[in-house]
């Protein structure tokens, strides 16, 4: 089954790596602001250069990482997006607490992907330092929000192959 979809003839399915068409909703956390700004607006940026119109994005805050699992799972049942892209930041403290948010978030994240079956990419950095997020929000480590991005429409068409 060789196609554009298996440019190898290996009859594997490869998903297309653009956006054209595709409606994307992106939850993000407002606690860590400057780092999950950053975030965003990396993901923003990636999906509008790989074809998705910036129309077709819905944007969600919330409060906090812990939250975001229960908005997540809303936007992924709603029916009316191909993915959802969450993105936050967890910074270990002086408690437990990090564990805690950091855990039930990653775990409620996947569970909203698996309840609905619309991909629901984790874009949550969950580091020890400041310094660690802010490496990882558009400093010298790159942008995990333009990961997400480019992992949620893979993953987006990737579903609309096997459909």
């Amino acid at each position: 089954m060789a196609g554009p979809a298996d440019p190898a003839g290996t009859g594997s399915l490869t998903a297309r790596e653009d956006g054209d068409g595709l409606h994307l909703a992106i939850a993000w956390s407002r606690f860590n602001e400057e780092v999950t700004t950053s975030l965003l607006g990396g993901a923003l940026a990636e999906l509008v250069a790989h074809g998705v119109e910036r129309d077709a994005i819905a944007v969600v805050s919330v409060p906090g990482a812990f939250e975001l699992p229960l908005v997540a799972a809303r936007l992924a049942a709603s029916g009316r997006f191909d993915a959802v892209l969450v993105l936050g930041a967890v910074i270990r403290g002086e408690t437990g607490h990090y564990d805690v948010v950091a855990n039930e978030c990653a775990h409620g994240v996947a569970r909203a992907a698996l309840d609905s079956g619309v991909p629901v990419i984790f874009g949550v950095l969950t580091t020890d330092t400041v310094a660690q997020a802010v490496d990882r929000s558009g400093g010298r480590l790159g942008n995990k929000g333009a990961d997400t991005a480019r992992a949620a429409i893979e993953m987006a068409n990737l579903m609309r192959l096997i459909d």
